[in-house]
């Protein structure tokens, strides 16, 4: 295991050992971590849906979310930022015991601002399930 996936391997424990919204993340597996780019899994289990049984977007937003920052995490810079705007776009639904592949990276990143990409795919079928994009504040690059 590479040191960079050990630290954001860490860095994701460390998140779900908390009290708050951020322990839903304690069911993502971390696939593999590189400059710019996290590969996580999930298997959708019935805490994670709406009342249709399948992934509520609530869910799918704090994944993209919080996988997109890991990404961040993972340049020279390491800062998380702070979300400016999020867009996701939901294209079939994902249902319980089913396997998604969660792939996020960076698009660009600047002095002030990040700009990312997540796809939510079906493990199985290769189906995208949603696309998310996240725009992050990272602060005055001089400081």
């Amino acid at each position: 295991m590479s040191r960079l996936t050990q630290e954001v391997l860490e860095l994701m424990k460390s998140m779900t050992r908390v009290p708050g919204f951020d322990r839903v993340l304690e069911k993502v597996t971390l696939v593999s971590a590189a400059p710019g780019k996290v590969i996580c899994e999930m298997k959708v289990e019935e805490v994670h849906t709406n009342k249709y049984g399948t992934l509520h977007g609530g869910m799918t937003a704090t994944l993209v979310d919080n996988i997109s920052t890991m990404a961040l995490m993972c340049t020279e810079r390491g800062a998380p930022g702070v979300s400016v705007d999020m867009n996701i776009t939901y294209m079939s639904p994902a249902k319980v015991g089913e396997d998604l592949v969660i792939t996020a990276h960076i698009l660009k990143q600047g002095k002030t601002l990040a700009f990312t990409s997540v796809d939510l795919m079906n493990k199985t079928t290769g189906k995208l399930v949603a696309q998310g994009r996240h725009t992050k504040y990272l602060g005055n690059g001089a400081q």
